[in-house]
C-alpha cells in the first residue's frame, strides 16, 4: 500500500472557491479510485490561493482482479453425441481464450449450458491513474472558470505545476501544456524556489520549511493566536468574526499578523460603519475593549513575513485612513439632510421591471404594514409606528453610506432614524424587517419589525408572481423561498394567527386593477407556494410526511394552529386509539366519494330507522361544542382527543345502518350526516392521508 498525493499549482484562486474544490476533488478522486477496483483509505484535503491537493492513504498498487463468469451455448448444442465438442463449444472457447477442456457445464433454469470463468488481472494503479486524473482536475467545478494561454481547458485560475505522486513514484500525464512531476514551488516571496519531493510524508514539513502551511487547520489556528496576541498588546482583544478568520485563512499561505491604529476622530462614526470599512474592503480585524467599545485600532494579517513589519502596517494605515475618511463624508452629508426626504428619492429606483420604483413599493408595504397592525390587533399607536417605520424602511438605500457599504442597509436606516429623532421602535423595525437574511437567521426582535418584514416579503412574493418571476426548479433568483419561509418563521415566532390567505390577497390588490377571478387566481397559486414552505419547515421540525399532508391539505391558513395541529396529531399517533379512528374517517370519505354529489341537507331525526343513527348525531352534536370551544380556548390536544372519542359511533353507524338505503331521503340523510361528522374531523386534519393498516369497506 502507498499514499497518492495530488498537488495543481495555480495563480491565485479566490478564498471561497477553495473548500469547496477541494471536496469536490476529493469526491472525484475517490470516486475514480472505486469505480476503477482500486483499494485505498482515507483522503485528506489541502489547499491555498496557489495549491490545491488531495492525499489517499493506503492505496493498492494494482487494480482488484475481475473474476466473470460468461455463459455460452447450451450442452445439447456445445457437445455431439459421441460428447465431442462442436464447433459451437470451439467459438465459445476461443471468445473467452480459452481451452475447450476448461469449459464447464451448470444447471440453470433453462437447462445445462456450457460456462466458463474469465479472470481479468489487475492493471497497475499508476496506470489507471494516469489515464483519469486529468479529467478529474478538469471537473473541478468553479462559480467561474478561465482559459489561458491558447489552451482549450478551463480552470479557477492557469495552472502552473501539477505534482503526482504514488508512494516514491511519479503519475505521468499531461494537462493542457503542464507535466506532471514530483516538484512543487515554496512561498511565492520568501521560497519561490522550485523543491523535489522524494515521497508525500514529506509534503507538510517541506513546504512549512517554506513558508507554506499548507494544512487550512494549521494555517486558521496560527492566524487566530496571531489575532488574540497582537489585539492583547493593543490593550483589547478582537472582535469576534468567525467568518473573516475563514476568509483570511484561504488567502493566505504564510500568516504574518500586525496590528494598527487609526485617528480616534473617526470614532464618531457608527462603529458599523468602522467595522464593514475594515472587514469588507480591506479584511482587517476590528478591536474592542473589555466594554465592547470599540478601540482606534485594527489587526491586519499579511502573506509575507518582512525585514520590516512596522513599514507593513503604516501602508495599512494609510490605506485605511482613506477609506474612513470617505465615510467620514459620506455619513456626515447624510445626516446634514432629513432623513425622511430620502424617501422622494427613492421614485428614481427601480424595483423590478413591470412593479413600478422601490418609492412604489414603499407605499404598497405601508399599506400593508397598517393593514397587518389591525389584523393582528394591535392599538392605533402601534399602527402609527409601523406606518411610520414602513414609511421610512427603505430610504437608506439612496444615503451616500449605503451606496458605498451596501451591507450596511437597514443599519444605517436605523441609525439615520435614531438621529432625526424617530422613536426607537421605528429605528429598530428599519433595521430588523430584512430578518432573517438567510436559512435560519435571526428573527426581527421587536413586533413592529415583525410586521413590517411580513409586509415587504410578501410584497415581493406577489409582486414576482404577478410579473411571471416564480421559481422553478433550483432556479429562485429573487429568493421567494427564502423570503416565504421568513414569513413563516416571523407568523411563528410572534403567534401572529392572522389569515395568510387573506393577507395576500390584500397584496395582490395593491399592484393594480384586476378582476375578481384574477385576484382569486394568482393569489390561490401563492398561497400554494407558502403552503409547501410550510411544509418544508413541518419536515425540518421532524414531523411525519403523512401528518404533515394531513394538517397542510386541510388548511395552512392560521400558522401557529398549524403547528398546534401537528403537534397534536403526532401526539395521537402513538395511542392505540389512532389506527381506529384513522380507519373510521377512511370508511365516512370514501362512503362520500362514492355517492358523489352529496346533496346536504338539515338531518331529520325523523327518518332514523336505526338507534345507531341516533346515538351517531347526539354524540356529533355534542363532540363538536365541546371541540369549538377547545379550539377557540387553544385547547388543540383536548379538540383532537375530543374528536377521535367518535369512532366508536362512527364503527357502530356502519355496522348498524346501510348508508346507500333505497329510499333517497334516508340515504341523503345519512350521507348529510356522514358529511358533517367528515367536517368535523376536517376542522383538524385530513386523516384519508395517514397511512393505516388495509380495510374492507
Amino acid at each position: 500500500m502507498n499514499t497518492f498525493l495530488l498537488e495543481i499549482g495555480t495563480e491565485e484562486i479566490p478564498a471561497g472557491y477553495i473548500e469547496p474544490a477541494l471536496r469536490s476533488l476529493s469526491e472525484l478522486i475517490l470516486q475514480g479510485m472505486d469505480n476503477a477496483r482500486i483499494e485505498h483509505g482515507k483522503a485528506r484535503t489541502f489547499g491555498t490561493p496557489r495549491r490545491l491537493a488531495v492525499e489517499v492513504a493506503d492505496v493498492a498498487g494494482r487494480q482488484k482482479r475481475l473474476v466473470t463468469e460468461i455463459t455460452g451455448p447450451p450442452e445439447r448444442i456445445a457437445f455431439d453425441k459421441d460428447n465431442r465438442p462442436t464447433l459451437a463449444a470451439e467459438k465459445f472457447a476461443d471468445k473467452i481464450g480459452i481451452s475447450v477442456g476448461s469449459l464447464k457445464v451448470k444447471d440453470t433454469e433453462k437447462g445445462r449450458y456450457l460456462y466458463a470463468r474469465k479472470m481479468e488481472r489487475g492493471l497497475a494503479t499508476r496506470t489507471i491513474l494516469k489515464d483519469f486524473l486529468p479529467d478529474v482536475i478538469l471537473s473541478v467545478p468553479f462559480p467561474k472558470t478561465m482559459k489561458w494561454a491558447d489552451l482549450t481547458i478551463e480552470f479557477a485560475r492557469p495552472i502552473h505545476s501539477i505534482m503526482a505522486l504514488l508512494g516514491d513514484k511519479v503519475v505521468p500525464f499531461v494537462l493542457g501544456n503542464v507535466k506532471s512531476g514530483r516538484y512543487i514551488f515554496g512561498h511565492s516571496f520568501m521560497s519561490p524556489g522550485r523543491i523535489r519531493l522524494s515521497k508525500p510524508d514529506d509534503y507538510i514539513e517541506i513546504l512549512r520549511s517554506n513558508y507554506v502551511l499548507i494544512d487550512p487547520k494549521e494555517r486558521k489556528k496560527q492566524i487566530a493566536r496571531g489575532i488574540d496576541k497582537a489585539a492583547g498588546d493593543c490593550g483589547g482583544r478582537v472582535l469576534q468574526d468567525d467568518d473573516l478568520v475563514d476568509i483570511v485563512t484561504n488567502l493566505i499561505e504564510y500568516p504574518a499578523v500586525v496590528a494598527g491604529g487609526f485617528d480616534k476622530e473617526f470614532l464618531e462614526l457608527p462603529c458599523e460603519i468602522l467595522i464593514t470599512a475594515m472587514r469588507e474592503y480591506q479584511k482587517y480585524f476590528a478591536v474592542i475593549d473589555k466594554e465592547n467599545n470599540l478601540m482606534p485600532n485594527f489587526i491586519a494579517v499579511n502573506n509575507t513575513l518582512v525585514r520590516d513589519m512596522s513599514l507593513v502596517t503604516k501602508g495599512h494605515e494609510r490605506v485605511l485612513r482613506a477609506r474612513l475618511k470617505d465615510a467620514q463624508f459620506f455619513y456626515r452629508s447624510d445626516v446634514e439632510r432629513p432623513f425622511e426626504d430620502l424617501v422622494e428619492k427613492l421614485k428614481g429606483v427601480l424595483f423590478q421591471a413591470g412593479l413600478g420604483t422601490v418609492y412604489d413599493k414603499v407605499m404598497r408595504v405601508q399599506k400593508l404594514a397598517g393593514y397587518l397592525a389591525e389584523a393582528a390587533n394591535f392599538d392605533s399607536d402601534f399602527k402609527q409606528k409601523a406606518l411610520r417605520a414602513a414609511y421610512l424602511c427603505k430610504a437608506d438605500l439612496v444615503s451616500q453610506v449605503v451606496v458605498e457599504f451596501p451591507k450596511l442597509q437597514g443599519v444605517m436606516g436605523r441609525v439615520y432614524a435614531s438621529a432625526a429623532g424617530e422613536p426607537d421602535v421605528v429605528a429598530s423595525a428599519i433595521e430588523e424587517y430584512y430578518r432573517p437574511t438567510y436559512s435560519g437567521g435571526r428573527l426581527p426582535e421587536t413586533e413592529t419589525g415583525a410586521i413590517l418584514a411580513i409586509a415587504d416579503k410578501i410584497d415581493s412574493i406577489c409582486g414576482c408572481f404577478i410579473a411571471g418571476l416564480i421559481p422553478t426548479g433550483a432556479s429562485d433568483p429573487y429568493a421567494l423561498r427564502r423570503q416565504g419561509i421568513g414569513i413563516v418563521q416571523i407568523m411563528l415566532d410572534k403567534g401572529f394567527s392572522f389569515s395568510l390567505s387573506e393577507l395576500i390577497e390584500k397584496s395582490v390588490t395593491l399592484f393594480g386593477e384586476r378582476n375578481t377571478d384574477e385576484i382569486k387566481k394568482i393569489s390561490y397559486r401563492i398561497y400554494l407556494f407558502l403552503q409547501n414552505r410550510i411544509a418544508y419547515l413541518l419536515s425540518e421540525k421532524g414531523f411525519s410526511k403523512n401528518v404533515i399532508a394531513a394538517i397542510v391539505s386541510v388548511s395552512a391558513d392560521n400558522v401557529p394552529d398549524v403547528w398546534n395541529r401537528a403537534r397534536a396529531l403526532e401526539k395521537l399517533k402513538t395511542k392505540p386509539d389512532f389506527e381506529p379512528l384513522a380507519i373510521a374517517f377512511k370508511r365516512v370519505v370514501n362512503i362520500i366519494k362514492q355517492a358523489a354529489p352529496v346533496h346536504v341537507v338539515d338531518i331529520d331525526e325523523s327518518l332514523f330507522e336505526h338507534e345507531c343513527e341516533a346515538v351517531l348525531f347526539a354524540d356529533y352534536k355534542k363532540i363538536k361544542e365541546k371541540v369549538l370551544d377547545d379550539l377557540d380556548k387553544g385547547l388543540f390536544e383536548q379538540a383532537l382527543f375530543d374528536i377521535a372519542s367518535l369512532h366508536d359511533s362512527v364503527d357502530a353507524f356502519f355496522d348498524g345502518a346501510m348508508v346507500m338505503a333505497e329510499n333517497s331521503s334516508i340515504r341523503n340523510n345519512r350521507l348529510s350526516l356522514l358529511k358533517q361528522i367528515e367536517k368535523l374531523f376536517r376542522l383538524f386534519a385530513d386523516f384519508s392521508k395517514i397511512s393505516t393498516r388495509a380495510v374492507s369497506l
